[in-house]
């Protein structure tokens, strides 16, 4: 299991957790404004899916 943190527009936020969440089983995103407070911040709690056999 690893942690994905990704600063973006939010207008992205929805396209950017739905690309993750395609590509690595995750959890929810937690948001966080920037510092500045003109983007956010997106923690996504993620791991490896497991192969299966069409993937090997």
């Amino acid at each position: 299991m690893f942690e994905i943190r990704v600063i973006c527009e939010p207008d992205d936020a929805d396209l950017v957790s739905r690309a993750l969440a395609a590509a690595f089983d995750t959890g929810p995103a937690r948001q966080y404004p920037t510092r500045d407070g003109s983007r956010i911040r997106l923690y996504i709690t993620a791991d490896h899916r497991p192969a299966t056999p069409e993937s090997e």
